[in-house]
């Protein structure tokens, strides 16, 4: 991501081709994302969010298998 202000004053991003530009954060699982998940890791513990890409209310943190069952269409 680029933080520096352009020549007309917007700041630009890199998004992905899907329009996700927090694909590019290492703390979100880009396997998760791209299934239309919140993804995001709590580096900590390893655990991920499952709920809906843009949910409200906080995330939800899931256990490592829980996430991966996910990924394989369990």
């Amino acid at each position: 991501m680029n933080a520096e202000p352009s020549a007309n004053g917007a700041e630009t991003y890199a998004a992905a081709p899907d329009g996700r530009p927090d694909l590019s954060n290492t703390n979100v699982r880009e396997d998760l994302a791209m299934a239309g998940r919140c993804a995001l890791v709590h580096l900590p513990t390893g655990r991920t969010c499952l709920l809906p890409l843009r949910h409200q209310g906080p995330c939800e943190f899931h256990r490592p298998q829980e996430a991966q069952d996910i990924v394989n269409g369990g």
